[in-house]
């Protein structure tokens, strides 16, 4: 099939490359169309991962949620005495709890306000996996001391890490308390968090004062190496309330995805952005082809008087929609590759080029180059040999 379809005279090749300036508009074209296509999923996928960051560095192996938690932006407290009822169970090891709020952050520079996630700890029971974290724990024992995010939106915070060498200690304020920032560490800014703060638990109740010490958002527990986490999963859901979800960590992390794959309208945006950008596609290589087949179907016509079927006829078609396909992928991928790069060190957003990704525009390329080469070869059928004699 291959062998017939791709003959040794490369008649789609040499038919494409005749008009040179038409070659690079259709070029162009779909190159534009899958830089759209790059963008939009690569901008989503960076939204996917920036919301479950946080959940990598997390440190334990099971963890207690509200069932009514679906996202960290939105997470529900639930009881300390619920969560302490998991020290009975057989191979768990020890617990810790987690706080999370948003805090109104003064900008030191400038002086103005943005939102910025708080996750309070204890420092007793450090609940990151983070050695920028846990080697300033013995700071965060004292009132008012937190670590800053040096990936956070540095220019809408402030350039916190800059103001940081010159001195040990940075003062700042959020929620209009007085905060003394002792260290760095790097997690990342997301869709919902400009940047991030991590307290011990005593200051992070200083922050909010109207949560109490008796809510906590997030239990973790770290089971002995030698139990079974699906064991002692069962174990806990046996014994507490059916509001509180035991979860592990792909589990934990696979919920936020799933909210911001399913119940956010953000996906659904950026998947229109991948259909308008597949039929802009569609419709630069369909006028080029429709128009190519006009200019030629003279020739077309005589190929046909010659005895060349229609499957032949058919078969050049498709072959110049594989080229386009190909020679307009090439400069998308590049140019959506390089704008990742750029896009990174601008957002500090987890975005870059992935083969699943790239796989995915591709195929859609195909697809979008040969059903637009299907649609013109209703003008290809109108070559008629007897119109030329």
């Amino acid at each position: 099939m291959f062998r017939k379809l791709f003959r040794k005279t490369p008649l789609a090749w040499l038919q494409m490359s005749r008009q040179r300036t038409r070659l690079l508009v259709a070029t162009a074209g779909i190159a534009f169309a899958d830089f759209l296509m790059f963008f939009q999923l690569g901008v989503r996928d960076a939204l996917f991962d920036s919301q479950v960051s946080p959940y990598t560095t997390l440190q334990g192996d099971l963890f207690l949620v509200n069932r009514l938690s679906d996202n960290l932006q939105s997470i529900k407290s639930f009881s300390r005495d619920n969560f302490y009822q998991a020290a009975g169970i057989n191979g768990v090891a020890s617990l810790s709890s987690l706080y999370i709020g948003q805090a109104d952050w003064r900008n030191p520079v400038n002086r103005a306000s943005r939102q910025i996630f708080v996750y309070g700890i204890d420092p007793n029971q450090p609940a990151f996996d983070l050695p920028e974290v846990n080697q300033h724990l013995d700071e965060l024992k004292l009132l008012n001391r937190v670590l800053f995010d040096r990936a956070g939106l540095l220019p809408q915070l402030g350039d916190v890490p800059t103001l940081l060498k010159k001195e040990n200690s940075l003062s700042v304020q959020a929620n209009d308390l007085e905060l003394e920032i002792v260290g760095l560490f790097t997690l990342g800014s997301s869709f919902s968090a400009e940047g991030n703060l991590i307290t011990s638990n005593s200051t992070f109740l200083r922050l909010f004062s109207q949560r109490r010490a008796n809510e906590i958002d997030v239990g973790i527990v770290k089971i002995n190496s030698n139990a079974s986490i699906g064991q002692v999963q069962a174990d806990l859901r046996a014994i507490l309330p059916d509001d509180l979800l035991v979860l592990t960590l792909d589990e934990f992390s696979a919920r936020e995805s799933t909210y911001w794959e399913t119940g956010s309208p953000i996906a659904y945006i950026f998947g229109l952005g991948v259909a308008i950008g597949f039929l802009v596609g569609a419709v630069v290589v369909y006028q080029i082809l429709y128009t190519d087949v006009s200019d030629h179907l003279p020739e077309y016509a005589t190929l046909k008087a010659m005895g060349y079927s229609d499957a032949y006829l058919i078969g050049v078609l498709i072959q110049e929609s594989l080229f386009l396909a190909a020679l307009g992928f090439i400069p998308g991928f590049l140019l959506s590759t390089g704008l990742y790069a750029l896009f990174k060190s601008v957002t500090f957003l987890p975005i870059a080029m992935k083969l699943s990704r790239a796989t995915t525009v591709l195929v859609l390329t195909i697809v979008m180059c040969v059903g637009a080469g299907v649609l013109a070869m209703r003008k290809l059928q109108q070559a008629d040999p007897a119109d030329i004699f």
